[in-house]
């Protein structure tokens, strides 16, 4: 399990990596907001553990990043204790809100809880028609036979079918599957797509090109259920 750190305060850096090591988790250190997305998409945490009061960044902005290309559960830590300002970071995507100073228990309590409820998410299927897709274990199924996917087809075809009958855009499908550093490599896009196009064919499900926008899985019983 990997924990990414990011606070510009280097003696809560030093207390979180002895609370958080003392559990197992392998840390991740970073003191800005942009050293923190790159870190989040090189590293590809388990958790993330956010500073608002950030250097570079406002910690929401940094958020509102993350969750371009990342799903991966965040703690918010900051002395903002106003209403508007937890509110603000709920609705760009954190998952808890821990104001400082905090009690290490309570800390490593709430990280577990956030950590339970996305594994349970994380773990369950996603279907769309004949196809659906076992989050746990990377694997794919068409009409009851499995379908060999590689993993980045198999990431590219998770974020499609979570947003089934939507156009998902070229930069949220570059972000989420390579990372924020490939927005300007669209060609990966027309690759991939079309890899899973002749893999899907005859099936019902198709992939739609919005020329300049993005991609839309099809079919009309599409629901993009969770099991």
């Amino acid at each position: 399990m990997t924990a990414l750190l990011i606070d510009d305060e280097i003696q809560i850096r030093r207390l979180l990596r002895i609370a958080l090591e003392g559990k197992g988790y392998n840390v991740r250190e970073a003191e800005n907001g942009v050293l923190g997305l790159q870190g989040a998409a090189y590293h590809k945490p388990n958790v993330v553990l956010l500073d608002l009061g950030l250097p570079d960044l406002d910690g929401v902005e940094v958020l509102r990043r993350l969750r371009e290309f990342s799903d991966v559960p965040v703690l918010v830590l900051s002395v903002r204790n106003q209403e508007s300002t937890k509110l603000a970071a709920f609705e760009a995507g954190a998952d808890d809100y821990v104001t400082k100073p905090f009690s290490t228990a309570e800390l490593l309590a709430r990280l577990a809880a956030i950590q339970r409820r996305q594994g349970a998410d994380e773990n369950a299927n996603l279907a769309c028609g004949g196809l659906v897709l076992d989050p746990a274990h990377h694997a794919a199924s068409l009409d009851g036979h499995a379908l060999k996917l590689t993993p980045t087809e198999y990431a590219l075809l998770a974020q499609l079918v979570c947003h089934a009958g939507k156009v998902v855009t070229i930069k949220q499908l570059l972000r989420a599957v390579w990372g924020p550093q490939s927005e300007d490599q669209s060609h990966y896009l027309r690759v991939y797509a079309n890899h899973l196009r002749k893999k899907l064919e005859g099936s019902g499900i198709s992939i739609k090109n919005e020329p300049g926008i993005g991609y839309r899985l099809e079919l009309s019983e599409c629901s993009n259920s969770r099991e």
